[in-house]
């Protein structure tokens, strides 16, 4: 029996499942991002399984970005310049083509704040952004029901934080901006301020006041620009719950009481959340990419 393919590619890891939505999702497969060549030989040895088996009646792709996603520009499904070694100008979808099946695509987070709004935190909302803070820093905005996409597609991650109310005298990892927020608050960026990986840091660390103090701008920005009903923040970094409170209470300390729909606490706890698919949001959103695509 056919069905639909989706795939996440991140900076770290790359998840293929098959399925319509959370209800027939199986394990994923799990495929480490190395090269493009090894790593999209290895979704393709997947794909090839399940075509033989049954058949693929689409197929989704939600990747790490910069990625074209216009789908009328002569690079599209390929990545952009980026810092990720051997991947800029990578062609992601020429190996797919193989199967002949219908191919959506969009950006990681794209297909996340997709599958939240179908499926998870965002469920009945039309206009919730999602934030993953990891590997890098993205964003994925749905306005009006619809995934946003402009001349390429937002870049949350890049966005100037830095202010006089949280100094902070490290100097970012981004090899483009430096000090932009994936620059600060990254995991390879908290990694080079302790000279340790994240994973290893205690919630009581001060560094977390700094990680949360940089996510708090980033989340007025969204919400004096954006105006969402609801910021999903998850990805390796910015998913403990230790992180959103303190990003909470940030970000009521930098509204200042201008917006009254988020003045008081219970409002603040469901605005800014974690994502309600955990990790499967990724590929959840990719098959609802291959579905649409169809």
């Amino acid at each position: 029996m056919s069905t639909y393919a989706g795939i996440e590619i991140g900076g770290t890891k790359t998840l293929v499942g098959f399925g319509r939505g959370p209800d027939d999702l199986g394990d994923c497969v799990r495929i480490e991002t190395t090269t493009p060549e090894a790593t999209l030989g290895a979704v393709v040895e997947v794909l090839q399984g399940q075509a033989d088996a049954g058949g693929l009646a689409g197929i989704g792709v939600a990747s790490f970005g910069p990625v074209r996603v216009a789908a009328g520009a002569p690079d599209y499904g390929r990545i952009l310049r980026t810092p990720k070694p051997g991947w800029s100008d990578a062609d992601l979808l020429g190996p797919l083509r193989r199967f002949g099946a219908p191919i959506g695509l969009a950006t990681d987070v794209g297909g996340a704040v997709l599958a939240e709004g179908r499926w998870g935190a965002c469920k009945g909302l039309d206009d919730h952004v999602y934030v993953t803070v990891g590997t890098g820093v993205g964003m994925g905005v749905v306005a009006n029901g619809r995934l946003v996409h402009g001349a390429l597609h937002p870049e949350a991650g890049h966005m100037s934080v830095r202010t006089a109310a949280h100094p902070d005298p490290f100097a970012g990892v981004c090899p483009f901006h430096g000090d932009c927020l994936e620059g600060l608050v990254s995991g390879p960026a908290i990694a080079a301020r302790l000279g340790r990986p994240g994973e290893s840091v205690g919630e009581d660390d001060p560094v977390w006041d700094v990680v949360a103090g940089h996510l708090a701008q980033m989340a007025a920005n969204l919400t004096y620009v954006l105006a969402p009903r609801r910021i999903v923040i998850g990805g390796g970094v910015g998913g403990a719950e230790h992180l959103l409170a303190r990003v909470r209470r940030l970000l009521s300390e930098r509204l200042g009481g201008y917006l009254p729909h988020l003045d008081d606490p219970t409002a603040l706890n469901a605005y800014i959340t974690a994502p309600g698919l955990g990790g499967r949001a990724g590929v959840l959103g990719a098959l609802i990419l291959a579905q649409d695509g169809a």
